[in-house]
């Protein structure tokens, strides 16, 4: 009924939209270089995408060449020549572009996958068809032919998930090289206007000189990029066309190496449409996601969920619409604030949450999405809307009794997920409100056993925005503020609130406590900052709170409610290139974080800065000074502890990035006055032999000493000091190695071949096993053993992905998985002998070949 309800109101408003003109909008201020208007020409002729510009529409369409350096010379003339054309017909936008080189043996084409890091010569095309100043496509062609595409929002920040159905060709020659796409209407939201306004920018990338030129940008310390851009006239009478886009898949997946010869074949389908003239649907049945790179291995010893970054193309392509809070301004600081997540797409066909009570490697890893859907868009001019909607299935594994007999056990009950968003940005983006609800439910009619460990159901209500404070847009304040429901039986809500995101069982707590009787748990929490984001001097603070209660996790990602957070910080930058500098900065900022009840848990002074090279090598150095305060997480739900003071800091170093070689170092030394010691460097180099292959090798060593590190809790009628119960930790001496390698190579632009790889090794000795004396003390009584607890774990993990892109739109994907993975109780890290063992471990392999045809009618 929701989805029914929510289609109908969108296709009402939709439609009611598409008389609605966009409004002119004013010319760029004087903190920006600016253009005057392009015009698009009509061609009565097909254009034959080769990269040659021999159409007659190529020699009438009228030449735009008013580009500027951005860099390194910032608001000079251009080293290179570069003149665009643009042509349209019914069906399509054409954009033709000449960059002349006069020295076209130089340069740069390397070929890569698309979206890749191109590291080449490029052509880029900016469009703002709804001409709100806000949010926009780009569509690129490196001088290789490598595409790259995405969307803008938040007036200049860049998603690069989206992917377009759209042609492009390059061509070189004696005069430099020539860039010509082919942008289909179809694949863009836009209003019925009349005239037809439309904001465009151009962008050329000469690589060895590292060179960037537009037609319009801010000067360095301003903000606003999309806002800038110049209009585009002359698409009058083009209409928003409808197409029906269908990519039907079939997959086959099995392990080869071990002689499988029943392979598992599944089908499904993809499709995108249009609701209207400025939304977009795209729907998914029964989604497979095996071409996507594998998760790194990670060794968690916190009591933090960990946090994987979402890569699964239905939910990362067009999802910048869903975020929420962090809006307006143009750079958001943190200092331990730990910012909610409000949507976390990784919930939606995430692992079991009750997969321990079937028996070991019997769950599923993931649960299967049976279908979804979103809407993506405008409704009315200046509302930006969204909306998801997924169903998931249950889940069994299988349990074996004492005797030998199996049987199936649920282990994750169906599921609803639902999203809806709106943002509402007015007074030429002075102003911006935006409202996001998201919702769960799940089905326990033949999942009964499931109500003790899972949600019933998450409802969280957000609400975000911001305003300047002057005309000049130098000064931003904003934020969000957010309410939480979670239902479910008694047994899980009172689990919910002993969880690591609550600990209302804390004993020495009083503004929290358990409720065994509860079946929903409420929280709140809001954030406001305070930007000037103009000019050299820069100013960031912000006040933020969630009361103990607040969860998003059902759809999004909280990792702690209960506290209070503020920070104040500034710094100067200097803009202006000055000999060797091209570009620097200093910060400085004061910050505090408390619990509701007023227990302070962390202090900080911060300092950092920022230095670019005209050569484009960057340094960068901070530092982090943390006087003692109290630790409210330490014993995982029982009394506060003492925090010792302690500091830490960071030194980066990353050479020239466009670069044929480029690479990069991270040190990280931290401290505490409790013993406690942490090490980390991280190297890490990239190498394009030729222009087609790359490699990439990023290892990393680390070592470290907790002297606290908790272990586990028992009751003890004798601990009164702690409330009846030992709260044990020891230290613990942690090696970590690891790396990350991958090998690009890119046969033709639509076909390469991907490798990936991380081993992973850490260690962990634990010694000095004590139990803490007293609360909010850093003292311990030893217990005059040693851990038993002593690790060591190994793993790689690794694909190779072949894809290839036989038609604009369809793909086929051979992939291999290997996974690896041994564990010992040996505390010491010895390098030779892990290898060895991975060497000896049980290799487990997929097999995958996906096949997507895309159709267009």
């Amino acid at each position: 009924m929701r989805l029914l309800l929510s289609l109908l109101l969108t296709a009402a408003l939709s439609g009611a939209a598409a008389a609605q003109p966009t409004t002119p909008s004013a010319t760029a201020d004087t903190t920006g270089y600016s253009s005057g208007p392009v015009r698009a020409t009509r061609t009565a002729q097909p254009i034959l995408l080769d990269g040659r510009l021999d159409e007659p529409v190529w020699n009438t369409a009228e030449a735009f060449s008013d580009f500027k350096q951005k860099e390194p010379d910032q608001g000079a003339s251009t080293r290179q020549k570069t003149e665009v054309r643009v042509a349209y017909d019914d069906d399509a936008l054409y954009v033709g572009a000449r960059m002349y080189d006069t020295q076209p043996d130089s340069i740069v084409a390397r070929l890569v996958r698309r979206d890749g890091d191109v590291s080449s010569d490029v052509f880029f095309v900016f469009l703002d068809p709804f001409h709100d100043k806000r949010t926009g496509y780009y569509f690129g062609l490196s001088a290789a032919g490598t595409q790259l595409d995405g969307v803008f929002l938040n007036d200049g920040w860049d998603d690069d998930s989206w992917d377009g159905v759209w042609n492009g060709r390059v061509a070189r020659d004696e005069q430099g090289w020539v860039a010509e796409m082919r942008i289909p209407f179809s694949q863009m939201r836009f209003a019925n206007a009349d005239p037809m306004v439309w904001g465009v920018n151009f962008k050329r990338f000469v690589n060895r000189s590292s060179e960037e030129d537009l037609l319009a940008f801010p000067r360095r310390g301003q903000s606003g990029f999309v806002s800038r851009f110049p209009e585009l006239h002359g698409l009058d009478g083009v209409k928003p066309r409808r197409a029906y886009e269908i990519t039907p898949y079939v997959t086959s997946k099995g392990d080869f190496f071990k002689g499988e010869s029943d392979f598992t074949n599944a089908g499904g389908a993809d499709l995108r449409t249009t609701l209207g003239p400025r939304l977009s649907l795209n729907a998914t049945i029964n989604p497979d996601f095996g071409q996507v790179e594998i998760d790194p291995a990670v060794v968690n010893l916190s009591d933090v969920e960990t946090y994987f970054g979402e890569k699964r193309p239905f939910f990362t392509e067009g999802f910048s619409v869903f975020r929420c809070g962090n809006n307006g301004a143009n750079d958001y600081w943190g200092f331990n604030w730990p910012e909610p997540t409000f949507l976390y797409t990784r919930r939606i066909g995430r692992s079991p949450q009750a997969g321990f009570l079937a028996d070991p490697g019997t769950s599923p890893l993931g649960t299967s999405i049976l279908g979804a859907a979103k809407v993506t868009g405008q409704i009315v001019p200046g509302w930006d809307f969204g909306m998801v909607h997924a169903v998931t299935a249950r889940e069994t594994g299988t349990v074996t009794d004492s005797a030998g007999r199996t049987q199936d056990v649920a282990v994750e009950p169906m599921t609803y997920y639902g999203v809806l968003r709106g943002m509402h940005s007015f007074n030429k983006g002075r102003q911006g409100l935006g409202v996001m609800n998201t919702t769960a439910i799940r089905s326990f009619s033949d999942a009964q056993d499931l109500e003790r460990f899972v949600n019933k159901s998450g409802v969280v209500t957000a609400v975000d925005g911001w305003t300047f404070l002057d005309g000049k847009k130098n000064w931003v304040i904003s934020g969000w503020a957010a309410a939480t429901q979670v239902t479910g039986s008694k047994d899980r809500i009172t689990a919910l609130q002993r969880s690591s995101a609550h600990y209302y069982q804390r004993p020495d707590a009083g503004h929290v406590e358990v409720d065994t009787n509860a079946t929903s748990l409420t929280g709140e929490g809001a954030r406001v900052w305070l930007n000037r984001q103009n000019g050299p001097w820069m100013l960031n603070s912000a006040l933020g709170w969630m009361s103990p209660g607040f969860d998003t996790n059902d759809m999004g990602f909280t990792s702690r409610g209960d506290v209070i957070n503020g920070h104040i910080g500034s710094g100067y930058q200097w803009n202006k290139p000055r000999g060797w500098r091209q570009y620097q900065h200093v910060i400085g900022a004061l910050a505090a974080t408390f619990d509701t009840e007023g227990n302070p848990t962390t202090k900080m002074l911060y300092a950092g800065y920022n230095l670019e090279q005209r050569n484009h090598n960057s340094w960068e150095a901070t530092l982090f000074l943390f006087p003692a305060t109290v630790n409210t997480r330490a014993t995982r739900g029982g009394p506060i502890m003492r925090n010792t003071s302690g500091w830490s800091t960071n030194l980066h170093f990353d050479s020239n990035s466009k670069a044929k070689r480029f690479w990069y170092v991270d040190v990280n030394p931290s401290s505490s006055e409790d013993g406690g010691y942490e090490f980390s460097v991280s190297p890490g180099v990239r190498w394009k032999p030729v222009s087609n292959l790359a490699f990439e090798f990023n290892p990393s060593w680390y070592r470290g000493r907790t002297d606290a590190q908790y272990l586990t809790q028992y009751a003890d009628a004798g601990a009164s000091a702690t409330y009846g119960t030992r709260y044990v930790f020891a230290q613990l001496d942690q090696s970590i190695l690891q790396a990350s390698l991958r090998m690009d190579y890119s046969i033709t632009p639509a076909l390469s071949v991907q490798l990936y790889a991380q081993p992973f090794i850490t260690s962990g000795d634990y010694s000095g096993l004590k139990y803490l004396a007293r609360p909010a003390s850093y003292e311990f009584v030893s217990m005059g053993t040693d851990g038993s607890e002593d690790f060591n774990y190994r793993s790689v993990r690794g694909n190779a992905v072949l894809r290839w892109e036989y038609l604009p739109g369809s793909t086929f994907f051979l992939v291999w998985t290997q996974q690896r993975e041994d564990v010992t109780d040996d505390g010491r890290f010895h390098l030779n002998a892990s290898l060895a063992s991975l060497g000896h471990a049980d290799a487990a392999n997929t097999i995958l070949v996906k096949v997507a045809h895309h159709f267009t009618m």
